[in-house]
């Protein structure tokens, strides 16, 4: 589903050189880096701390009364930042119109790590011209991006398809993303997933970050799961 160009070593007669053949662009892009066992990793959507970011899309206060199961997508989206802050992995931020909509909602301000980055935007996806910025300079180790945020149809999976034609590696947080209507988030996980992304819930996604109960992380992430979490629908439709 991933797929980029390049050029055919040896060209058939008849055949223009510019003809291309298509290989998946995550691991074309670490085997030209010559870590070929890396690619095979991420081709799997094999999570690892180093390679990682977490992006939190649009979480703000004026959603708040019409947003599906919004206090689920607070819930596990601090989740996700205390998870990212224990296992020192980068976080993306990002508000739309915050003038209009309102800031990051406050259930989720004490937890956002020090060194996270918050980019305002009018685009509907994340990845604007600051943010890919930020990636290229800043963040130039991150393969995979842990995505959350609202609304799904629109600026998760923009964002999600942005990423993905950029050759990062996508996994959507199931029970952290939502819309206003429950419909228009099931089509809109499924749309991503066809498109390639990884569907993971934050759970999931945390244990498998850890990776080993030897690990230096594995108290804080154990003793995050254990904390009590509000019943939420935030799952999957067998369908899909």
């Amino acid at each position: 589903l991933w797929s980029a160009k390049r050029k055919v070593d040896h060209f058939p007669a008849g055949l223009k050189e510019e003809q291309t053949k298509e290989v998946p662009v995550a691991a074309k892009l670490l085997s030209e880096q010559g870590d070929s066992k890396m690619a095979s990793v991420i081709s799997r959507g094999i999570l690892k701390p180093s390679t990682t970011s977490l992006f939190v899309c649009d979480v703000q206060e004026k959603f708040r009364k019409i947003i599906h199961e919004y206090p689920s997508v607070i819930e596990m989206s601090r989740y996700m930042l205390e998870g990212a802050n224990a296992l020192n992995i980068p976080t993306v931020l990002t508000e739309q119109v915050p003038d209009k909509l309102g800031v990051t909602c406050e259930e989720l301000q004490p937890h956002i790590p020090t060194s996270a980055r918050n980019f305002p935007k009018t685009r509907f996806s994340m990845m604007t011209p600051d943010v890919k910025e930020h990636l290229k300079t800043q963040l130039p180790e991150v393969k995979q991006i842990l995505l959350c945020g609202i609304e799904a149809h629109v600026c998760v999976t923009q964002t999600a398809l942005d990423l993905l034609a950029d050759g990062y590696e996508v996994h959507l947080i199931v029970d952290a993303i939502s819309s206003s209507r429950a419909p228009d988030r099931e089509i809109a996980l499924q749309r991503m997933s066809q498109a390639g992304a990884f569907l993971c819930s934050a759970e999931m996604a945390m244990f498998q970050l850890c990776g080993d109960a030897k690990s230096e992380h594995f108290k804080a992430i154990s003793k995050l799961a254990k904390q009590p979490k509000a019943h939420t629908q935030l799952g999957l439709r067998s369908h899909m």
